[in-house]
């Protein structure tokens, strides 16, 4: 059991552990190193362990929406609270804790902005322990729930696109209705969504992956270069399954998610589907969601995700089978699992489940 107070050093450790942990996806460093910063600037946000949780204290997932190769996104960070006061006056009643929808580079610090000004508390159960693309599969597997109503709020854009809504129904129509408003806006919103008790957050979420982003955070830092990245495939039993120069890539925004290609030289294929779906080489099969894959630049060890890549970059893969991360329960469902295949056009299941 333990509260640990945030600082500066965490920050960082977070955003970058957290940017490894995004598998491609997850947003930008300096987005997350912006608001994380913003947050210990302003007041005191507290990581709270899931022991410090009561069963019955109600949580709320934090998350940014959209596509992050996004021209025209805007999401100031006062959008968060504000987010959060629409879904909290929904509600009409406390919220004793955030929780963040995944890691990745901002969204591990998802919610330490809004416990700074508010004084609700962190939990350390995020939603999912890597990044993902869709909103149901950071939705702590309620999409199984008879009857369960998705209560949710957003805010983003400005000028002409600002808006702040709120939506309440089923999971998949809630989370498409706020995927639409997310393009509306100019590509990415602020969300505050699923209020759900602390020990269904336990049962279904990646308890401790919070603090398992600090320390690959903190191995990678540590180091520089080639030192850094087999610090980081240590922390986390992978492997570097591949090296070498950008030679093809691909990528276009649609439906608010960033699809593409990653070649490397001319032989190792990467698709993403905002996050690195698979890794083959001539067919063969390194590394198939929700395995993680993730590319850093070979010389700095630099976190690179799937929207920045670039012809002629020098990459390192990375690749760390599922059974060495912390996954929500949405991760083993199959029916959360298949759109995948239908977006990358190749086989998932058969690898994944």
């Amino acid at each position: 059991m333990a509260k640990i107070e945030l600082d500066k050093k965490m920050v960082e450790y977070a955003v970058y552990g957290g940017a490894v942990l995004g598998g491609g996806g997850g947003g930008w460093i300096e987005d997350g190193l912006q608001i994380g910063r913003l947050a210990v600037d302003i007041g005191e946000p507290v990581l709270y362990t899931p022991d410090e949780m009561k069963d019955d204290d109600l949580l709320v997932t934090v998350s940014l929406v959209g596509a992050p190769a996004a021209k025209d996104k805007y999401v100031k960070p006062i959008y968060y609270t504000k987010a959060l006061d629409i879904l909290a006056a929904k509600l009409g009643k406390p919220i004793q804790g955030i929780i963040t929808n995944e890691n990745g580079a901002s969204t591990t610090v998802n919610g330490w902005f809004q416990s700074a000004l508010t004084g609700i508390p962190l939990v350390d159960i995020p939603c999912n322990g890597r990044a993902h693309p869709t909103g149901s599969m950071g939705s702590l597997n309620l999409s199984e729930q008879e009857g369960y109503v998705s209560h949710q709020a957003a805010v983003g854009g400005k000028g002409a696109r600002y808006m702040e809504l709120s939506v309440s129904g089923s999971l998949d129509k809630a989370a498409s209705f706020i995927r639409t408003a997310s393009i509306d806006a100019g590509g990415m919103v602020a969300v505050a969504r699923n209020p759900v008790t602390a020990a269904y957050a336990k049962a279904n979420g990646a308890a401790g992956g919070i603090l398992q982003a600090i320390e690959v955070g903190e191995a990678l830092l540590a180091h520089t270069g080639e030192a850094a990245i087999d610090a980081v495939v240590r922390k986390l039993g992978g492997t570097v399954a591949a090296e070498g120069i950008v030679t093809d890539f691909t990528l276009e925004t649609t439906g608010g998610f960033d699809v593409g290609n990653v070649t490397l030289n001319d032989t190792y294929e990467l698709t993403f589907w905002n996050e690195y779906m698979t890794l083959e080489k001539n067919g063969q099969r390194f590394g198939t969601f929700p395995d993680l894959i993730m590319t850093l630049d070979a010389r700095t060890a630099e976190p690179i995700v799937s929207a920045a890549i670039k012809k002629g970059q020098q990459i390192a893969v990375i690749v760390v089978p599922k059974e060495n991360l912390l996954l929500s329960t949405t991760m083993r469902n199959e029916k959360l699992m298949k759109p995948v295949e239908d977006i990358i056009k190749k086989p998932i299941l058969e690898y994944c489940l």
